[in-house]
């Protein structure tokens, strides 16, 4: 029944959903780690210590901002796949978890690199 294809939809729309938060969350999350490994020689020593590149900060920010991109696509997506389900036209498809895959594969591969040089 068509009911159950809509809730279907709204449930992977909310997985999405959900996907999204946890990426918007831990870019805060690394943005005020990255912050507070900044403030601890100042307040341990009382000095001031010598400007980081600021990368994790960045990766904080990309990672918020993918997450609402995904929120974005996310939408789009519940919105597509409605419309198919109402003219019986429903065709699969992988595109969104295909780009969340890639992005989080680079991601990590990145992430790998920048950190080797710290072991």
């Amino acid at each position: 029944t068509k009911s159950r294809e809509y809730l279907a939809n709204e449930r992977t729309f909310l997985a999405w959903i959900r996907t999204s938060i946890a990426l918007m969350g831990f870019g805060f999350v690394i943005v005020k780690f990255a912050l507070f490994l900044k403030e601890i020689p100042i307040v341990l020593a009382g000095k001031v210590v010598l400007p980081t590149t600021g990368l994790s900060t960045l990766v904080g920010v990309v990672m918020v901002a993918l997450g609402i991109a995904l929120a974005i696509l996310a939408f789009w997506q519940l919105k597509r796949v409605e419309k198919q389900i109402n003219s019986n036209t429903y065709e699969s498809s992988s595109t969104l978890s295909l780009l969340l895959t890639i992005v989080i594969l680079v991601s990590g591969v990145l992430l790998i690199f920048y950190l080797l040089p710290n072991i």
